[in-house]
């Protein structure tokens, strides 16, 4: 660099209090007026115009900035908090230092400026020439690095826990979530699944690629009205609870126990067998007849009457629903109390 190169560049605004060995703060990366002074001899000038980019995040660096007139702003993205440097600040000095440093920030000129640039010959130069000056520079360079990775630490720390807070906040709303769709699709007085909860059911039936097989139980309370008029709806509630009950005791884990509504209730089991459906029914109609028996006073059943088919998977619930229900009407006009099977296919749903 010529003397009058280095005296232009030595015209830059002072603070007027500035002092001239260390900065107040090492983290602002001020250099003192010696240091300055003796950069300034030997770096090389680059003028720079507002806008333009000095380098980009991510590309291999070799040189130093310091900035003699103008502002120069660092974007170290990922919602990171940028950088504004002004006159007597430096930048980019591990890739002076290391050689080939992946640069941590894009460098944008934010105004018309005038920098010092230094690339490793030139620094060898400072380093010959003051030993002592670029000692202590260089500490402090160091400690600026190590006080900059302690704040992007720090930052880091902070947005996991900001991180793990949204995790937990999205936990908890899909637990309640959860909860809540429990809710929908359950029956409150019974606790089987519902109309909803059934047809959610079969809407994840219907994506297999290949369904498995069903038989359809269609149960009904006999007589329930009267249980209603000669003991009161708390005596009818125990009742229906008492099916479901039975239900539920027979259940296997891919079974689906439901309340359709009123004293209808209706049972999924996976087989493909008709003695297996008709064992399934029998029992839920024996059991009601036992827990008849038991009952001195207050009835805690009703007799039960069932309807049973296989389900044919290339229909839809209208289908089965009528099959079996054709079945319980069966049974009903028998007298109740009893089992029927659908055998014959409905001409019409």
């Amino acid at each position: 660099m010529t003397r009058d190169s280095a005296a232009s560049i030595q015209t830059r605004d002072l603070n007027p209090g500035k002092s001239s060995t260390a900065p107040a703060d090492v983290a602002t990366a001020v250099l003192t007026e010696a240091e300055y002074e003796l950069f300034a001899e030997l770096g090389r000038p680059r003028r720079v115009e507002a806008g333009q980019l000095l380098f980009r995040r991510g590309e291999l660096g070799t040189t130093m900035f310091v900035i003699a007139r103008g502002v120069v702003d660092l974007d170290f993205g990922e919602d990171l908090v940028g950088k504004r440097l002004g006159p007597s600040e430096f930048f980019g000095e591990l890739g002076l230092l290391i050689g080939d440093h992946v640069r941590s920030a894009d460098a944008i000129a934010a105004s018309d400026g005038l920098l010092i640039e230094l690339r490793h010959e030139e620094f060898q130069r400072l380093v010959d020439r003051d030993p002592g000056l670029i000692s202590y520079f260089l500490r402090r360079a160091i400690l600026r690095v190590v006080l900059n990775e302690q704040s992007l630490i720090r930052r880091l720390r902070r947005r996991n826990e900001e991180l793990q807070s949204a995790l937990d906040s999205l936990y908890a709303a899909t637990h309640q979530l959860n909860q809540t769709e429990e809710l929908i699709r359950t029956d409150d007085l019974t606790d089987l699944y519902n109309r909803r909860g059934l047809t959610l059911h079969l809407q994840q039936y219907r994506t297999h690629a290949t369904p498995p097989a069903l038989g359809l139980l269609l149960v009904d309370c006999d007589r329930f009205k009267q249980v209603n008029d000669d003991h009161g709806h708390l005596v009818g509630d125990r009742v229906l609870q008492g099916v479901a009950n039975i239900l539920r005791s027979i259940a296997g884990p891919e079974d689906l126990a439901c309340r359709l509504g009123g004293d209808e209730f209706c049972l999924l089991v996976v087989t493909d067998q008709q003695d297996e459906v008709m064992r399934f029914a029998e029992f839920i109609v024996a059991t009601a007849q036992g827990l008849m028996q038991m009952s001195h006073g207050t009835p805690l059943m009703c007799p039960l009457s069932v309807g049973a088919c296989l389900v044919d998977p290339a229909k839809d619930w209208t289908d089965w629903y009528a099959r079996a229900d054709a079945a319980l009407y069966q049974a009903k006009r028998l007298g109740g109390n009893r089992v029927h099977w659908h055998d014959t296919e409905l001409t019409s749903a």
